[in-house]
């Protein structure tokens, strides 16, 4: 069994090479993260919870080909390039918009939230995009109909309750 110590110096600590950020620091810094973020579970509960009026609209900022492999049911289709010519069209600017793209590897959420949030809108960002939507196994729409997955373990909980945080 391989023996652990202490590291001798912060120096070379993997983690703690650089220090934690002071409390104060870091409760601002994740307020602010909050305030600019939502995750899908997040998003999925409000629409579950409140279907006539959830308090913020879902914007899905994909491509029409991606729009039609699957999006989330009652989102609004608003590619991120068209934002500036068609938001004012189909979004209310006093309803909060909640932006999503295809996943964490993508930053087409990002880039159409600020778009939006140039436009005056208040905006957030959906972590995980459709790609942790259909995971967690929540209800999408294709082209062809309504569709559902089996929730993927390593990103739902397993007996489908809440995760806990």
């Amino acid at each position: 069994m391989p023996e652990t110590t202490t590291p001798r110096s912060t120096a070379d600590h993997p983690v703690l090479r650089v220090a934690p950020a002071p409390p104060a620091a870091a409760a601002a810094y994740f307020r602010a993260s909050l305030a600019f973020h939502a995750d899908v579970s997040d998003v999925a509960a409000a629409l579950a919870a409140y279907p006539a009026d959830p308090g913020f609209v879902v914007v899905d900022s994909r491509s029409t080909a991606a729009w039609d492999q699957g999006h989330v049911p009652g989102a609004v289709h608003l590619p991120t390039a068209l934002v500036p010519e068609q938001a004012g069209q189909l979004l209310d600017p006093s309803v909060p918009v909640v932006t999503y793209c295809w996943g964490p590897g993508c930053n087409g959420a990002a880039r159409s939230a600020l778009a939006l949030a140039e436009l005056g809108f208040q905006v957030k960002e959906m972590l995980g995009g459709f790609e942790y939507w259909v995971r967690e196994g929540f209800a999408h729409e294709t082209w062809e109909g309504p569709a559902r997955q089996s929730a993927d373990p390593l990103t739902a909980p397993a007996d489908g309750a809440d995760c806990g945080c």
